[in-house]
């Protein structure tokens, strides 16, 4: 527990974080990566580069001083960072080398304002912080090494199987080259691919989806090629799966981890709300609902740009036909090719409008679960909001530093 002196230091440095945290976190990842270089081992530099994830750890530093006297409050966002670090690799040593750089950050950028009063207090309240990090991650490790067929650390898996399921988006599947038991995982939840990439200094990880329900004898996941803009290099990550990694090739997993999954326990309606390369854990989801819940109402709503790149195509088309299963296909610009043949159901971005008549049927207690590029998700949580939808009923995976999307 904080005293209630450091609780009101910390919350006096609320304005302040408010203004300096994008360069308070700025330098504390340069500071970090000059004393600790194998720690860019760890991190997407494509995010560095970008400014999200010194974004995302301003916010994160904000909302724990806005908080600091009801730290339960950010608990979901906690554990939703706490099960990336696990299955990054994150160790409980590390954390004491950044709270000696961001206190390092803190004072350097405030300069005199830094003062010793504010710096305690920090200090105390990062301890209480980081031991709250280290506790949960324990216990989401021993678990996830624990289950049957589960790990710690890296597993070598061998790509069994490579499938093109769109214009820009592959299918990879995967089995333990020990020949050993997979660990079960909830549809929705992800693995980090480690990858060591010629020409690249550092090791590479990246985390993707499960593509298809659990309790198959393999893990699938499906893969955007990131291609390259004026402002953006090509994902380099994405790039290596799709042009280097061929059948047979190994590739470094971690355990199935994430908090972005569907509850299997409940009957209420579903609404899988995906865009783009999105639709691979809401995939998941699907396929699950209609193995285990059959009789559960489900509403698949896609946006994709064409056909051409619109993933997994045929499966959408095929599960249309189930019973309790309603899908809607929203092409933003479609072909001829894809009028001609009827391949959609709506035309140009979805709309509040659209989004209140395709869920109509779902009634007010469903449960919505999104998934896709930023925009598109701050659209659809936007619109759910304005049609009164209960921020308890939706729920999202965003592919980027945590925290950066609210």
């Amino acid at each position: 527990m904080l005293k209630p002196e450091t609780i009101a230091i910390i919350k006096s440095t609320v304005p302040v974080l408010e203004v300096h945290g994008k360069a308070i976190t700025t330098r504390f990842y340069e500071k970090l990566f000059e004393s600790r270089p194998e720690l860019l081992n760890l991190f997407n530099h494509g995010n560095q580069k970008q400014g999200r994830q010194q974004t995302a750890l301003a916010n994160a530093v904000y909302a724990a001083a806005v908080h600091i006297d009801r730290l339960h409050e950010i608990m979901p966002a906690v554990k939703g960072i706490a099960h990336k670090h696990v299955s990054l690799g994150v160790t409980p040593e590390q954390y004491p080398i950044v709270g000696e750089n961001l206190l390092a950050a803190i004072s350097e950028v405030l300069g005199d304002a830094a003062t010793p009063e504010i710096l305690g207090a920090w200090e105390e309240a990062y301890s209480v912080i980081a031991a709250a990090f280290i506790g949960v991650e324990k216990e989401m490790a021993d678990e996830a090494l624990h289950q049957p067929g589960g790990w710690a650390g890296f597993r070598k898996f061998t790509v069994r199987k490579k499938t093109p399921e769109s214009g820009n988006i592959t299918s990879f599947y995967l089995v333990p080259e020990d020949g050993g038991a997979l660990a079960a995982f909830e549809p929705g939840q992800y693995v980090t691919v480690q990858m060591k990439i010629p020409g690249r200094a550092h090791i590479v990880n990246r985390q993707y989806s499960l593509s298809d329900r659990p309790g198959q004898p393999y893990y699938r996941i499906s893969v955007k090629k990131e291609a390259g803009t004026d402002t953006r290099e090509p994902g380099v990550a994405s790039t290596y799966l799709h042009e280097a990694v061929r059948e047979g090739d190994t590739l470094l997993l971690s355990a199935p981890a994430g908090d972005f999954t569907l509850n299997r326990s409940a009957d209420t309606p579903v609404v899988l709300l995906s865009a783009g390369v999105g639709l691979t854990p809401l995939m998941s989801m699907l396929r699950t609902t209609r193995t285990e819940q059959p009789e559960r109402s489900v509403a698949f709503i896609h946006s994709a740009a064409d056909g051409v790149l619109h993933a997994m195509k045929d499966a959408m088309i095929a599960a249309a036909d189930e019973t309790c299963l309603r899908t809607h296909i929203c092409y933003t610009q479609p072909t001829e090719e894809d009028k001609a043949a009827g391949a959609f159901h709506s035309e140009g971005r979805l709309t509040a409008e659209k989004l209140k008549e395709i869920t109509a049927e779902s009634g007010g207690h469903a449960d919505y679960y999104i998934c896709g590029p930023v925009s598109f998700m701050r659209d659809m949580i936007g619109y759910l909001q304005k049609l009164g939808v209960r921020p308890e009923s939706v729920h999202y995976e965003f592919f980027g530093p945590s925290l950066s999307l609210q």
